[in-house]
């Protein structure tokens, strides 16, 4: 019999208490509204155009190991909003991203990108189409960058393709922040949207219109890896939020459940046990990162906010 279940990761507290144990002081201030933009979806779903939104990058030969399980590589971040064809195949990693590595090695793109499965509702009629791009949204702890900047970049976008809506789906904790922002955003102005999501307290501390919630390892908020089944579903449940939200705030749980019992919920960022000698290298790998970040920023050209870490 399954254990019982246990609550959500709280990612805000349990990067915070990280975060201190490895030496930083400054707490990383997440972004937060009471108030919280709607647009109710304005034709019916079969005929609506959607766009994907992801902030997975595409692989780019040469900048280190991006493949499954991949240790975390700042290199192959990305900085600016980037779009490619839907139409076509793709190869996207989240090597640089904080998902779970102990849990979720990030085998299947599926899992995270679910474009193939939102193909196949529009060939099945569930959806109008598929918009002609899809879009990829940096994620940057800078949340001025994020709102001044990618925001209006990724509305120009979605209205250069004629989309009614868009499905995001976020892997790290910051991603959460920065497609949660994104969501707002295209809300203000025209666009429904849905986050698929597996970091909960993020995206509702945030405030956006829909979150179709799965209480899955991070890098898996588009359904279970491998299992078409999970991934059908998954989205099933985003589209129909999408289509009968009445109001913003939105939350629905998928029922599915990782494994037989939540024990993986207590490794992310956990910090019990580890000696100081641990601490210090995770601050030093961590501080290695944000430097080659930084000048990869620098090298493209693109102005560097000095921010604690969130993730």
């Amino acid at each position: 019999m399954p254990g019982a279940r246990e609550p959500p990761i709280d990612y805000l507290g349990r990067i915070r208490r990280y975060y201190l144990a490895l030496g930083y002081r400054t707490p990383y201030r997440w972004a937060h509204y009471e108030s919280v933009p709607f647009t109710a979806l304005a034709r019916p779903l079969a005929q609506a155009r959607v766009a994907l939104v992801t902030t997975a990058a595409r692989f780019r030969a040469g900048l280190g190991e991006q493949g499954p399980g991949a240790p975390y590589n700042a290199r192959a971040k990305f900085y600016t909003v980037y779009s490619a064809p839907a139409d076509g195949p793709h190869d996207l990693r989240i090597s640089h991203l904080t998902y779970d590595r102990d849990h979720a090695p990030a085998s299947d793109a599926n899992a995270y990108f679910p474009l193939p499965a939102l193909r196949r509702a529009a060939a099945e009629g569930r959806i109008g189409e598929v918009a002609a791009r899809f879009h990829g949204v940096p994620t940057n702890r800078s949340q001025r960058t994020t709102l001044e900047r990618d925001c209006p970049a990724l509305l120009e976008r979605l209205r250069e393709d004629g989309a009614h809506a868009a499905v995001l789906v976020p892997n790290c904790p910051v991603c959460h922040q920065t497609l949660s922002l994104a969501a707002r955003h295209l809300e203000a102005h025209g666009i429904a949207t849905v986050v698929m999501g597996s970091a909960k307290d993020v995206v509702e501390h945030v405030g956006v219109p829909r979150l179709a919630f799965s209480d899955f390892p991070l890098g898996n908020a588009a359904g279970r890896p491998h299992s078409r089944d999970s991934q059908e579903a998954t989205l099933a449940l985003a589209l129909a939020l999408l289509r009968d939200a009445g109001g913003a705030r939105t939350t629905v749980c998928s029922l599915e459940r990782w494994a037989e019992n939540d024990a993986w919920k207590r490794d992310f960022c956990r910090v019990d046990g580890l000696s100081a000698e641990e601490l210090a290298q995770r601050r030093a790998a961590f501080d290695t990162g944000k430097s080659a970040a930084r000048a990869r920023r620098e090298a493209e050209g693109l102005s560097v906010a000095t921010h604690p870490p969130a993730t």
